[in-house]
């Protein structure tokens, strides 16, 4: 690295590791100027209050499920992870994942579904600063549990299968038929923005249950999060074989690596511990991204088979890593159990007793500190997926028991409420997916994932507060 980039480098990452030493653990929502009090606001497209905010926000749902794309077809449900990208007429195009699981079929036109029993995959919509759909059409098809992803510097979004389910794989949790399914599933895939994906797998990057993907341009990696709902999870690394930029998309053939903490061989980081909290990381290779797998086993084995290789040599542990997003350097990724269970809180189940953490990853150092933990879940209830802010305040969709919130979490580690999700009658487990502001950012998009999801734009005086 040269010294221009690395004196910026480090300008970048001394804000949002400011201050982080303590904040967390003192706990608590702090008031932030400008945002205020939330208060319900009826939804611009049906007047149905939807979504409680500050005064002066305003928001419009788009494009739900069971609805219809511009193509006639039937848009899926579950709607989660999502990014934006420009577009013409200062239009965003999003590219929305459906974490639609089990072999009930392809959306959109079968012929060109990667696997043409399974459910899930990707949308690609054009709309308004104010949610207003232009056009919309499946990109994606014949995948399954399209959880979260990334926005990849070449206009392109990689889409994370969080499962392993196939033919070759007993039946998982759901009790859906894997032997009706086609194709092996876990993998990660590429897909352009104005064009339909290949459905081609990038089988290298491993075949485990993603979650997020975040990009770093300059090195031309990829680090990869684990949501192992059961087990112990990891944080992974993908080099491909040429840097994605100069290739124009995401080669296969390359490496797979997970983190580990350096001279503390399998490192449990997802316990509680002070924000601040800072260790210096190696990686370990992974021989055998792709695992053959013989017998059909059950599924429990099945979905450790890469991360067990990784933690044989030393690799850390972690408690649900979701959310990811790469920022100024960093990659800011969430662990959704991580913590200790606080005084009057219920436990989750899974594995992790906690109510989520938040983790910064230098890419030019190698540290990896706790930015922060919740300290109970009143104030951050199992953060989900995850971005940021052009001032590098981290907006975090929650996945909690009772209310679930967008939330802010700012550079010096305090956090604080942006955004109610209504309860819906009948759907308890309704939350917040899919947070992306707009290429110009007028508008934060949104998802919400319930048995009828819907995406949301929300816009309003952002300069008043911290986003």
């Amino acid at each position: 690295m040269d010294r221009r980039r690395f004196i910026a480098n480090v300008i970048a990452v001394a804000g949002p590791f400011a201050g982080v030493a303590c904040a967390g653990a003192q706990g608590g929502v702090k008031p932030v100027p400008g945002y205020g009090r939330l208060r319900p606001v009826a939804d611009l497209r049906d007047g149905k209050v939807r979504l409680h905010l500050p005064d002066g926000f305003k928001y419009r749902s788009f494009s739900a499920a069971g609805e219809r794309f511009s193509d006639g077809s039937t848009v899926p449900g579950r709607h989660d992870g999502m990014a934006a990208f420009s577009g013409p007429d200062g239009s965003a195009i999003l590219i929305r994942n459906h974490e639609v699981n089990g072999p009930v079929g392809a959306f959109g036109d079968k012929d060109k579904a990667y696997d043409p029993m399974a459910g899930g995959g990707t949308s690609t919509l054009r709309v308004s600063r104010f949610g207003e759909v232009i056009q919309s059409a499946p990109s994606l098809n014949g995948t399954m549990m399209n959880c979260s992803g990334g926005p990849m510097a070449w206009r392109a979004w990689v889409s994370c299968e969080e499962t392993v389910n196939g033919p070759d794989v007993a039946d998982d949790f759901s009790g859906g038929d894997n032997a009706k399914l086609t194709r092996k599933h876990g993998y990660i895939f590429e897909v352009p923005v104005g064009r339909a994906a290949t459905a081609r797998p990038i089988k290298s990057a491993g075949r485990f249950p993603h979650e997020s993907v975040a990009f770093d341009p300059s090195t031309g990696a990829l680090y990869m999060t684990e949501d192992n709902f059961s087990f112990a999870s990891g944080f992974y690394r993908y080099l491909p074989p040429k840097h994605p930029v100069q290739a124009g998309r995401l080669l296969d053939g390359g490496r797979l690596q997970m983190l580990a903490v350096k001279g503390a061989k399998r490192k449990d980081l997802s316990v509680g511990q002070r924000a601040g909290t800072t260790y210096e990381t190696v990686w370990v290779d992974i021989d055998e991204p792709d695992p053959a797998f013989t017998g059909r086993p059950a599924y429990d084995e099945a979905v450790q088979a890469v991360g067990r290789q990784g933690r044989e040599e030393g690799a850390a542990v972690f408690s649900r890593l979701e959310g990811a997003v790469f920022h100024q350097g960093v990659v800011y990724f969430v662990s959704t159990q991580g913590g200790d269970t606080a005084p009057g809180d219920t436990p989750p189940s899974g594995f992790g007793k906690g109510r989520g953490q938040v983790w910064a990853y230098e890419t030019w150092s190698g540290r990896l500190k706790l930015v922060y933990e919740s300290p109970r879940s009143a104030t951050l209830d199992l953060p989900d997926n995850v971005t940021a802010s052009k001032r590098g305040t981290l907006v975090l969709c929650e996945d909690g028991d009772g209310d679930n919130y967008l939330r802010g979490l700012t550079k010096s580690a305090e956090i604080f409420d942006f955004c109610r999700l209504e309860p819906i009658s009948g759907d308890p487990g309704a939350e917040f997916a899919g947070s992306t502001f707009g290429p110009d950012g007028h508008t934060l998009y949104v998802n919400v994932q319930a048995k009828q999801g819907r995406s949301f734009a929300i816009w309003g005086p952002w300069e008043r507060g911290l986003f």
